[in-house]
């Protein structure tokens, strides 16, 4: 199996910042694209950001110049950096990751738990 484990949310004020981690662990041969997604009550889920294995990146429009997506191949991580937040931004981020489990394998979609981002006065 996959895991995907989601660090860095939290409370934060209007203007701050925030970096998200996620991690995927298990029997991993290859990852493709990994990715954030968000999630507000009420809305569905929408892509925030995602990145390609060799680093090609694509941003939801509200985000363009303030988010910026990163990944670490040698640790299986991908990250978020959000500055400028604002109340809109609140949510809970999703981490995605499509994983080969093995060579020539198929492509599975695995999702982490979600951690919450608030942003408020």
């Amino acid at each position: 199996q996959v895991q995907l484990v989601e660090s860095g949310g939290g409370l934060v004020q209007p203007g701050g910042s925030l970096r998200l981690s996620c991690a995927a662990s298990g029997t991993i041969f290859s990852i493709n694209d990994m990715g954030w997604y968000r999630q507000a009550p009420g809305n569905k889920r929408e892509l925030v950001a995602a990145v390609t294995s060799v680093g090609s990146t694509n941003y939801a429009d509200s985000v363009k110049g303030r988010f910026t997506i990163s990944r670490d191949n040698a640790k299986n991580t991908v990250y978020l950096q959000m500055n400028s937040l604002k109340p809109d931004d609140t949510a809970v981020y999703y981490c995605n990751a499509r994983v080969q489990r093995r060579y020539r394998g198929s492509e599975y979609s695995y999702w982490g738990q979600g951690t919450q981002v608030a942003v408020s006065s």
